[in-house]
């Protein structure tokens, strides 16, 4: 059996990989970020649909400019598998994956 090669959006300038705690309602989540800190994200309107996100997902984000350290968007939803490869290869340090 061959192995899949999965290509993964990695994290750019400005982006952290984090898990969501909690869903808070209203498209906003409780991440807690690899940086850190904990934030609290909002899934933007264009992706509202798209993606369906629960506790314990690993996601990546955008901080803001004004609330850095409290506030952030999600821009991307990683699959189980894609969140393996990541922790495999030591993206993330601080936070875990449950």
């Amino acid at each position: 059996m061959e192995e899949e090669i999965i290509r993964v959006r990695m994290p750019r300038q400005g982006e952290v990989l984090g898990v969501v705690n909690a869903l808070l309602g209203g498209g906003r989540l409780d991440v807690r970020c690899d940086d850190g800190f904990n934030r609290v994200c909002r899934i933007p309107g264009r992706m509202r649909r798209k993606m369906w996100v629960k506790p314990g997902d690993l996601v990546l984000i955008t901080p803001w400019t004004v609330q850095s350290n409290e506030r952030g968007d999600v821009i991307w939803k990683y699959s189980r598998a894609q969140s393996i490869w990541i922790k495999k290869k030591g993206l993330l340090k601080k936070v875990s994956l449950e």
